[in-house]
């Protein structure tokens, strides 16, 4: 199951790992937030997930640029290595790290 963190945790979990981290920035309220969820938790029994609500963390949310969710940004070596915005299948979200 993908884990949500807080900005705090961030840079531990996320900038210091050496794999490629998903990580999906969203809102409770989001409808296509909500249906993503579940696809996210699957692909987190093999991959690095974490989940950051946008309402809490939304300095974060800024610094990445997230103006539309749900995005999800991969992050290799603490850097933004792809990035996708809205609704997409499992396949198009593994996709992002090949």
């Amino acid at each position: 199951m993908s884990k949500i963190i807080s900005g705090d945790d961030f840079n531990n979990l996320v900038l210091k790992s050496d794999n490629y981290v998903f990580v999906d920035f969203y809102a409770d309220w989001c409808g296509p937030c909500r249906m993503l969820g579940p696809i996210m938790d699957d692909i987190s029994n093999t991959n690095e997930v974490y989940k950051i609500n946008v309402d809490k963390d939304q300095d974060l949310a800024r610094e990445y640029g997230v103006m539309s969710i749900p995005c999800v940004i991969v992050f290799k070596d603490g850097k933004e290595f792809n990035r996708s915005v809205g609704l997409k299948s499992k396949e198009d979200i593994l996709s992002m790290i090949k």
